[in-house]
């Protein structure tokens, strides 16, 4: 019987190397990518039955990468494996269509269960959090997750290089757009969100995992 293929995103090497080792213990790594963009190619051409994926990732989140590969294939399987133990990131992971959601100091028992669970089409969701998501969910807390699902790539792109230090020059001319671009994608984030300053920007890219504190 063959085995479930696996694809592991993740940036951090050492984090990538320990993973390798508990994921081919059961499953079949196909491959294993640094960032969004490298996610969603290899996905494309390798196919596999389940994605494993750090949310912060460079260039595009792991929750980006999702959004858009739905798009292309409905039926895509993404468990996400993260260092943050908070609600809003498993909100937002579940709303993008997750079907797992672990927290890394929990590997390797949950996110091998968390894999089996994909594989028969069942959500896992870490114990620690499944009683505060559930909870919130029941009581549609969802505002925030709207807030962060509401900004486009290009303006994720923008709070990214915003949080790096690049003034609005510099990004337009790392982006290939013009100053006045950036600064109405500026403008538009703040309206959105209700933030007042660039600094408003930035903790809220960071709470919502757009960028790594």
């Amino acid at each position: 019987m063959s085995r479930a293929r696996v694809l592991l995103a993740d940036d951090h090497r050492l984090v990538a190397e320990g993973l390798k080792r508990v994921l081919t213990t059961e499953f079949d790594l196909v491959g294993v990518v640094e960032d969004g963009h490298a996610l969603i190619a290899a996905t494309k051409t390798l196919r596999p039955d389940v994605i494993v994926s750090d949310i912060t990732m460079p260039n595009l989140s792991g929750i980006e990468a999702l959004e858009e590969l739905k798009k292309i294939d409905p039926g895509v399987r993404m468990i996400f494996l993260t260092m943050h133990r908070d609600v809003i990131y498993a909100r937002r992971a579940l709303a993008a269509g997750a079907y797992g959601f672990v927290l890394k100091h929990s590997a390797p028992e949950e996110l091998i269960m968390a894999v089996r669970a994909a594989l028969e089409g069942r959500i896992f969701i870490t114990p620690i959090l499944a009683g505060e998501v559930l909870d919130a969910m029941r009581r549609g807390q969802a505002q925030v997750v709207d807030q962060a699902g509401s900004l486009t790539l290009r303006q994720r792109e923008i709070l990214r290089l915003l949080a790096e230090g690049l003034s609005a020059k510099q990004m337009a001319q790392k982006l290939g757009i013009s100053q006045r671009t950036v600064e109405f994608h500026k403008y538009r984030m703040m309206e959105t969100l209700g933030a007042k300053t660039s600094s408003d920007l930035i903790h809220f890219a960071i709470k919502h995992g757009i960028v790594e504190p």
